[in-house]
């Protein structure tokens, strides 16, 4: 099956129900409509080149994100059990609460800053953030480097290139990754974050594959919940946080395009180097 498969050029794959990046359907009064982001391509190649030149020419790059909420109930999940004696799920519907995971990722190093919040609004999430940029740049040291210097990096704000002029925005020392969402992109923190030194840039609209802290949060949180039963918020908290502070003893650093896309890219070639020779050897054998 498994021969007649490729032969058809079919493979088997996990059922994917998000639509592509940059495409969305909304619900309208005349019906569902299919909403196109402008600037997807703009912003997919701004982050794939901040992903891989940043670190290699001395700007540091983050990914911030929030994970959840998770609630506090049984997620599914692996357990130790007696051979034969499966520990059941409780069958009540009790809801202890959720919560949220803060998180700003470093792929570079695998560090991760995190804080475990029952309430990830913005009231509480820009506060937390800017208190933990501040720390940040506090321990690196200072950049005296030009803009001009760095051709991979964008014009300060690329709808106003002139932003570092009118506003004296000093150099980079800082690139953070963040979420498409309203409240990430206030005035305020923007503002804030650029006179910093901090260069905030936004994934396109279905892009959160582009941020690096998606993949570091399902690590997190699928061993900090995977098979337990928190009773709480606050247990939830708790497991949450010791997750990432087990994760900071060893962290493991991220690589943008890494050996893995590598290995795919090369099994990708070799089934089509192989398509081609059957294709030549069923025209020789139909000729």
């Amino acid at each position: 099956m498994r021969r007649v498969r490729q032969d058809a050029g079919r493979s088997s794959q996990r059922t994917r129900t998000w639509c592509p990046t940059g495409t969305a359907v909304r619900k309208r009064t005349r019906g569902p409509v299919q909403v196109t982001a402008p600037q997807t391509e703009e912003k997919r190649a701004l982050l794939d080149a901040a992903s891989r030149r940043a670190e290699p020419y001395g700007v540091p790059l983050g990914c911030q994100d929030e994970a959840g909420p998770s609630q506090a109930i049984p997620p599914p999940g692996a357990r130790w059990a007696p051979q034969g004696e499966p520990r059941p799920q409780p069958h009540e519907s009790v809801r202890g609460g959720t919560a949220t995971l803060l998180t700003l990722f470093r792929p570079a190093t695998g560090a991760v800053r995190a804080k475990g919040v029952t309430s990830g609004s913005h009231a509480v999430l820009q506060p937390w953030l800017r208190a933990e940029l501040t720390q940040i740049l506090q321990e690196l040291p200072a950049r005296a480097a030009c803009d001009t210097e760095a051709p991979f990096l964008p014009s300060w704000g690329p709808r106003r290139p002139e932003r570092a002029e009118r506003y004296n925005d000093p150099p980079r020392r800082l690139i953070l990754i963040g979420e498409n969402l309203a409240g990430h992109k206030t005035p305020a923190l923007v503002h804030g974050l650029c006179h910093q030194g901090i260069l905030p840039l936004d994934t396109p609209l279905r892009g959160s594959w582009l941020n690096l802290a998606e993949a570091l949060q399902r690590i997190v949180v699928r061993r900090a919940v995977a098979g337990q039963h928190p009773q709480t918020a606050t247990a939830l908290i708790t497991g949450l946080e010791d997750t990432v502070a087990g994760w900071n003893a060893e962290p493991t650093p991220f690589v943008w395009d890494g050996k893995r896309r590598a290995r795919r890219q090369r099994a990708r070639q070799r089934r089509l180097v192989e398509a081609a020779a059957r294709a030549d050897q069923s025209q020789l054998i139909a000729a």
